[in-house]
């Protein structure tokens, strides 16, 4: 690239987009580092050695480096793809908890049209590493306990903008090996259908990360369920439940008036005897709401006959929801409550908390409401009466 004279007015110096040699989307935006597929970085690379795409492909993917660190490529190289693959976040801020365990990082999306935020959280156990991703910036789904949903939707994610959140993460897990991704970061993933399952393909056939080490997490979209259970890659599946009845879930779960749960609990079938894989069921333990023993009975009801197995998470505090999480005394004997009914559940250990990096706690700082209480008076007795559809 010539150098630009004294005095000349260079465009993309000021906007990026316009750099000469970048890579462009069909609407014309500059595709961040990981939106770039294979056969464009192959254009990119035109006149270098042919081995060049897998030097740079293997760079990002399983070394995770930025151009600038590919030691093995020329420097003016390495320089020109700095230039020309930007990278899709930018971080904003980092926050840890539970003695440096666990790690909520908030990051900007370079380029987006939507200019949204996200977060992730990387979670060091004692015998795993696991990072949970954002597939939406903030969330459509209007879950009445969950800070993302209180703030709403602002756009969707690209694969590269999910995958580079897995890359980042596994550079911050080292010298450990980062080996389980779950979707249950900030979005409803199979509202995003396209762009989560092409980054789990590239999460799986690029970066080495084995699909059965990838949950994705839904509240409930039957068609994106049906079209999971075709997919070649063995990827688990987690249902947001909290409620099974379809009274209080429509309320707690609003997409629940559009797939109730006899058309929920068909589609958990078919994805069940069609792929083979065990289904988890996510539910939030809410003080009074659905942590009684009748609520146990429903759940066993849904949850034996698809051998499912049950998280129980009690419910982390947000500030657009009131009501309390049920406490550990509670939590418990629902879990045995459920093993004597015939159902596998553990207790999810909470990560995070203080730092909202918890389940449902995600953008918990932004655009909060006044806490509203959950009216659990009529409308919470009613719903024992309403027939179980499993």
């Amino acid at each position: 690239m010539a150098a630009p004279r004294i005095g000349q007015r260079v465009p993309w110096l000021h906007d990026r987009s316009l750099l000469p040699g970048a890579l462009r989307s069909a609407s014309g935006r500059m595709l961040a580092r990981y939106d770039v597929t294979r056969p464009d970085l192959a254009r990119l690379l035109d006149g270098e050695p042919r081995y060049r795409v897998d030097q740079v492909w293997h760079g990002l993917h399983q070394r995770g480096l930025d151009p600038g660190e590919m030691t093995d490529l020329p420097k003016s190289l390495r320089a020109r793809l700095g230039e020309v693959l930007p990278p899709a976040l930018a971080l904003v801020a980092e926050s840890e908890s539970d003695d440096g365990d666990t790690l909520k990082s908030l990051w900007s999306l370079n380029g987006s049209q939507t200019g949204g935020r996200i977060e992730t959280v990387l979670m060091r156990y004692r015998d795993r590493v696991t990072v949970c991703i954002s597939s939406q910036a903030g969330c459509g789904m209007g879950c009445v306990f969950c800070a993302t949903g209180q703030g709403g939707l602002s756009g969707q994610l690209t694969a590269g903008e999910i995958v580079e959140q897995v890359i980042r993460a596994r550079r911050r897990a080292e010298p450990r090996r980062l080996g389980n991704v779950v979707f249950m970061g900030m979005g409803e993933p199979l509202a995003n259908y396209a762009a989560v399952w092409a980054a789990i393909e590239r999460l799986h056939g690029d970066a080495g990360i084995s699909a059965r080490r990838i949950t994705v997490s839904t509240v409930g979209l039957v068609p994106g369920i049906r079209r999971l259970a075709a997919e070649r890659l063995p990827v688990n599946l987690a249902v947001s439940l909290h409620a099974a009845n379809d009274t209080l879930r429509d309320h707690l779960v609003p997409v629940n008036r559009r797939y109730p749960l006899a058309v929920l609990g068909a589609a958990c079938r078919e994805y069940t005897e069609t792929t083979g894989r065990r289904l988890s069921f996510e539910w939030a333990m809410i003080a009074g709401v659905n942590d009684r023993p009748s609520d146990a009975t429903e759940l066993a009801a849904i949850a034996r006959p698809l051998h499912a197995h049950v998280n129980l998470i009690p419910l982390n505090p947000t500030p657009g929801y009131a009501t309390r999480g049920t406490p550990a005394a509670g939590v418990r004997a629902f879990r045995d409550r459920l093993a004597g009914l015939g159902v596998n559940a553990t207790v999810r250990d909470n990560r995070g908390t203080d730092i909202d990096a918890a389940c449902g706690q995600l953008a918990a700082r932004a655009g909060s409401a006044a806490p509203q209480p959950v009216s659990v008076g009529a409308t919470r007795e009613s719903s024992y009466h309403v027939d179980q559809r499993p």
